[in-house]
C-alpha cells in the first residue's frame, strides 16, 4: 500500500498481530514439535537435561515446558537479560547454559523455536563438549 497522508494517519504501515492467537499457536506448536521429536527418538521428556527455546516470550516458554513436564531447572530462560534477539536467542541461551555449568558433556539438549511466518522447529542434541 503506497504511503499517503491518509494511510499514515490511519497507521496502516505498522505491523499488527493478534497476540492471544500467536501465543496459543506458539505454545501448541512448540510443544507438538518437541513431543514428536522426542517420540521419534524414543526419548522421554525427563531424559532431557535442558530445553533451550527461542526467547520470544516467557509465557510461551513456560507453557511449552509445562506441557512437556519439564521443571524450571531444566529450561533455559534468559529473555530478561537480552530481550528477544531474534536469531541470536538460541546461541546466547546455549552459551549461558554452558558457562553456568547447566549444560555438560553427554547431556541431552532440546532446542525449539517458533518464529516469524509461523515457522516451527526443534532439534535434539547429545552435547559433546
Amino acid at each position: 500500500m503506497p504511503a499517503s497522508a491518509e494511510t499514515v494517519e490511519k497507521r496502516l504501515h505498522f505491523v499488527h498481530q493478534e497476540g492471544q492467537q500467536v501465543f496459543k499457536f506458539a505454545v501448541r506448536k512448540m510443544y507438538e514439535v518437541c513431543r514428536d521429536l522426542l517420540a521419534r527418538n524414543n526419548v522421554k521428556p525427563e531424559e532431557v537435561r535442558l530445553l533451550i527455546p527461542h526467547q520470544a516470550n516467557r509465557r510461551i516458554i513456560t507453557g511449552t515446558a509445562d506441557r512437556l513436564g519439564l521443571k524450571g531447572d531444566h529450561v533455559v530462560i534468559n529473555i530478561e537479560d537480552y530481550g528477544n534477539t531474534t536469531s541470536g536467542t538460541l546461541p546466547l541461551a546455549t552459551r549461558d547454559a554452558v558457562s553456568s555449568g547447566r549444560l555438560r558433556k553427554g547431556d541431552l539438549v532440546l532446542f525449539a523455536a517458533v518464529g516469524a511466518g509461523y515457522t516451527v522447529g526443534a532439534s535434539l542434541w547429545r552435547w559433546a563438549y
